[in-house]
């Protein structure tokens, strides 16, 4: 979503970096497109004056302070992080719990800003971090609703209580007060109320959020924004927290294609902080909103902390006992095998498209880097897995024995082509090579550094350390010194 913008800001700061000195020209010219770049990302002009004025000012404050030694371009990109920080919220909110359990979240917003699927994900994120949560369908009114709730509770394992078929048919404000009982009664901790929403703010819609708000007293109200729909959002978010409140903003649909400006001034104009954001249609395409992290992904410097988490996420989501026992085999010096490379594989397939984890690293808005990642095949992985999965027990474990024919009976098996088993082979070999590698260098033969986590095969590549040998001296022509140089 915000490829545009970080490019062009990206463009700017390269110049900047450049520069051995900056004069006041500079920071006008830098600001000045730093201007253009939010304005023409759908940034709220209220917002952009605001911003370019602060880095206006502080970056004049900090070339007239003439320091030795550091590189003045830096300066002004780090005030213009900190700055950008600041308008998405400042630092990150986690969600309120009660006191006394259940907590309940209570979802608010327009018809088609997802949050029926919004409602799925976040319970899911919530039973990943060891909840109870229960889906209470309060949506009575559209078509279907109840229904498409189901469904998503289904599909990530969280109970729905719906004791009304929807469609226009039930009392909302009765359901979700059941829906708070019922969730003492089972002992969930946690209760997600999606409610109803309209195509417009009328006031049907806000008389009825107040009256639901009212009768169960949400711990947390959030209000779900598309954040494809650009100023409008900012728009109807602040008529609805003047209509009826909200504590915190989710922002759906951040894959998509839109120019994101409303993520970038919703939380500075609204004055609530963005909580949640949705990046992506599955349920795992959930994660809380960082507001230093989002700023290293529009200016460029990755979200390494983000992947990380994700990584941990993934490995985390092995079996337990296969996680343990790749670990124990990597500290005991075992043999790796392929059934040990398709759980690898199948731990970077749960973190999402491979162009989106490498678009987190640090550079990727880079050409060479976009170049390689828009040369990434996605179903590399699934091929892989094919290939591996039709493979017999006695080749998964001893891979030596896979001559011409079997690679050909592989390639049939799998419905690929035999240069391409070949490639998956390679690619093992380098990686039990690598692993031969961590454990005869000092210090990493215990990957117990990060519990579970065996080692990536993306280190296949790194050359063993090699200590460089002492320089040779020369020795003198004349026989007493040799001789000298000799004791």
């Amino acid at each position: 979503m915000f490829d545009s913008l970080s490019n062009r800001l990206t463009k700017t700061f390269t110049g900047l970096r450049n520069r051995g000195r900056i004069n006041p020209v500079d920071i006008e010219e830098t600001c000045e497109e730093i201007r253009v770049a939010l304005l023409e990302a759908d940034v709220a002009g209220s917002v952009v004056s605001l911003l370019v004025e602060k880095v206006r000012t502080r970056s004049l404050e900090q070339i007239s302070l003439d320091k030795k030694g550091i590189n003045p371009g830096q300066q002004i990109i780090s005030i213009v992080h900190e700055e950008l920080v600041s308008i998405l919220g400042g630092s990150a909110r986690r969600l309120r719990y009660a006191k006394v359990a259940p907590t309940v979240i209570m979802l608010a917003g327009l018809q088609g800003s997802g949050k029926t699927t919004l409602a799925g994900k976040l319970a899911a994120y919530l039973k990943s971090e060891g909840n109870t949560p229960v889906l209470v369908a309060c949506d009575l009114q559209r078509p279907n609703a109840v229904d498409q709730l189901q469904i998503v509770g289904n599909s990530v394992g969280v109970p729905v209580f719906a004791p009304e078929p929807g469609n226009g048919v039930g009392d909302p404000v009765k359901v979700a007060k059941a829906g708070i009982e019922f969730a003492k009664q089972k002992v969930h901790n946690f209760v997600i109320v999606d409610t109803a929403g309209r195509l417009g703010v009328d006031k049907e819609l806000m008389e009825q959020a107040k009256n639901i708000r009212d009768a169960i007293s949400p711990n947390e109200v959030l209000f779900v924004v598309d954040a494809m729909i650009g100023q409008d959002a900012v728009n109807t978010a602040q008529a609805f927290l003047d209509g009826v409140g909200f504590d915190g903003i989710v922002l759906t649909k951040m894959d998509g294609d839109a120019r994101g400006g409303a993520a970038l001034s919703i939380a500075s104009v609204t004055g609530r902080p963005v909580m949640f954001l949705s990046t992506g249609e599955k349920s795992s395409e959930f994660e809380p909103f960082h507001p230093d992290r989002m700023a290293n992904r529009i200016l460029g410097m990755g979200d390494v902390a983000t992947l990380a988490e994700q990584a941990k996420k993934a490995l985390d989501g092995l079996d337990g006992e296969s996680a343990q026992k790749l670990e124990a085999k990597f500290v005991a010096g075992e043999k790796f095998t392929f059934d040990d490379f398709l759980e690898q594989l199948q731990a970077m397939k749960k973190m999402g498209s491979m162009s989106k984890i490498l678009g987190m690293l640090p550079g990727a808005q880079s050409a060479a880097m976009k170049k390689q990642i828009a040369a990434i095949d996605e179903n590399e992985l699934t091929r892989a897995e094919a290939i591996i999965h039709s493979m017999t027990p006695s080749e998964r474990q001893e891979p030596k024995i896979i001559n011409g024919s079997r690679r050909a009976r592989i390639a049939r098996g799998s419905g690929t082509e035999v240069f391409q088993v070949n490639n998956v082979l390679d690619r093992f070999t380098a990686a039990q090579k690598a692993m031969k590698q961590m454990r005869n260098q000092p210090g990493l033969g215990g990957a117990a550094n990060v519990p579970g986590m065996p080692p990536m095969s993306g280190m296949a590549g790194m050359p063993a350390q090699k200590v460089a040998p002492p320089p040779k001296r020369s020795k003198s022509g004349n026989p007493a010194k040799r001789a000298l140089e000799g004791r």
